[in-house]
């Protein structure tokens, strides 16, 4: 069998299913214009507004200095995705089965179910912050003012939103993936006219004061670093980077979809360098325009439209904000889990039902946000999470380049006989399954000991750094114990 070839022979229904097969070239529709609309919608959330507009006023840096940090954050992640993203180009397959071929046919449901937990939570939790820019249209149209009975910490109203946010998620997801294809692309654009105009409106209303003020930004006259300037860049860097990890290493369920390699990396390129430097100068902007206004750094773009007091800049910005947390949702927290489900149980869960497990999930998740989840201190969960993720990307992408010169047996990737080259020991890779723990050992004490604190910006580079080498090192020593069925000399 070539090693490109897309059919897969004698089936086993314990690891194949439509969703998880080699995908076709031929029905292979996007281009690089939607893998740029993923990037867009990841960055266009609310969230990403924030965190992008908080770098220039948090870390004492030139206004100057942060661009460069963020844009050369974006050339990293870009590197990272082109590495994440070759092999699903290439064969056709999701992450989960690419990473079978590293953790092994079984072991690979570890770190699926893991990237899979991350965004189960996120979806819920995205899914209740799409649903108040639903909430804030309907108060804008019928005139209601903020308030009233509550059920854990969400009004009538509040719940309708969540509800209909739901619906529409699942009912896209369900239309198939051309039809997200179709949204992201609509809402991406869509997203950045909306932010051009409001930052031509708030330049409109501050005047020339607002030149004034990103002046001051850019001089690094905002706040003070004691860590100096260079710690200050790579930490902006860390955090930018950080901020992707959870698709980095899940970018192949999307470059699956892509005709050619090419039209990936080009679809990278402008998503990310150029895109978040497009973005974040336009958060910088806005930021700079609400000092002059308001007396007071805004970087929550929801804070900056009430302040405007306008109904039809609030209805505009309304399913702005509703569009573009609905994509990040669906590109970063929907699609993932759906293949990851699958990946479990392929003959009992097909994507498809992944998805409505996914959705029923994240439903109680967001449902409990405000009176409950909000309330308990999650950021270090979720921080453990990533950390966790870190290694599994170095050992992904080692493996692939390093230890298969990016060759793959596609059949195997689907055998769960003994004697196929991604079988090991029942099913799973214990040498992958060593490099993983110790390096999640360091990645994860980045988040919780005191003294490595000053790397937590830093830690999903290390970590995958050391999960890629000692995955090296195992294997090749692996190889020289036992280089027969189930060793690493075998794989073609």
């Amino acid at each position: 069998m070539a090693e490109t070839s897309l059919e897969i022979r004698d089936k086993d229904g314990a690891l194949w299913n439509l969703d998880l097969a080699p995908l076709p070239h031929e029905k292979r529709k996007w281009g690089w214009f939607e893998i740029f609309n993923v990037w867009n919608n990841d960055i266009q959330s609310l969230f990403g507004y924030t965190l992008a507009a908080s770098l220039f006023l948090s870390y004492g840096l030139n206004g100057w200095a942060t661009l460069a940090a963020i844009v050369l954050a974006g050339f990293f992640v870009m590197v990272l995705v082109n590495l994440t993203g070759r092999p699903s180009v290439k064969y056709g397959v999701p992450y989960p089965v690419i990473a079978r071929a590293s953790m092994g046919v079984q072991g690979a449901k570890f770190p699926a179910l893991v990237r899979g937990i991350v965004a189960i939570f996120w979806y819920g939790v995205q899914t209740y912050f799409a649903s108040t820019a639903v909430a804030l249209l309907i108060r804008s149209l019928l005139g209601v003012e903020p308030g009233g009975a509550a059920f854990l910490g969400m009004t009538g109203i509040d719940w309708f939103s969540y509800g209909v946010v739901t619906v529409f998620q699942v009912g896209l997801f369900i239309m198939g993936i051309d039809w997200v294809g179709r949204f992201l692309n609509f809402a991406g654009p869509f997203v950045y006219l909306v932010m051009v105009i409001l930052a031509l409106t708030i330049w409109w209303l501050a005047g020339n004061s607002l030149l004034v003020e990103m002046g001051n930004i850019f001089s690094g006259e905002v706040a003070e670093n004691p860590r100096g300037p260079v710690v200050a860049f790579f930490a902006v860097m860390g955090t930018m980077i950080a901020y992707f990890a959870a698709v980095v290493i899940n970018f192949g369920d999307f470059s699956r979809f892509v005709k050619t390699e090419r039209q990936m990396r080009v679809g990278n390129f402008w998503g990310l360098p150029v895109s978040m430097a497009f973005f974040s100068f336009i958060a910088l902007f806005i930021t700079a325009g609400t000092v002059v206004l308001f007396g007071e750094r805004l970087t929550n773009p929801a804070d900056i439209v009430e302040r405007v007091d306008n109904i039809w800049l609030t209805l505009i910005a309304a399913f702005t904000f509703f569009a573009a947390t609905v994509g990040i949702n669906l590109v970063a927290n929907f699609i993932p889990p759906a293949y990851d489900l699958a990946n479990l149980a392929p003959s009992r869960i097909s994507a498809r039902a992944g998805g409505m497990i996914t959705a029923i999930i994240a439903f109680f998740i967001g449902g409990l946000w405000v009176g409950v989840i909000s309330n308990m201190g999650i950021a270090g969960f979720v921080d453990t999470l990533g950390a966790v993720l870190a290694p599994l990307y170095g050992i992904l992408v080692a493996d692939y380049y390093i230890i298969r010169k990016q060759r793959l047996n596609v059949q195997d990737l689907f055998s769960n006989q003994p004697g196929g080259n991604y079988y090991y020991d029942s099913g799973w890779n214990r040498t992958a399954i060593i490099a993983f723990g110790i390096a999640a050992v360091f990645s994860i004490a980045t988040v919780w000991v005191p003294a490595l604190g000053a790397l937590q910006g830093f830690g999903w580079v290390i970590g995958a750094l050391i999960g890629a080498v000692l995955h090296v090192v195992l294997m090749r020593r692996f190889e020289e114990i036992e280089t027969g069925v189930g060793g690493v000399s075998d794989f073609h």
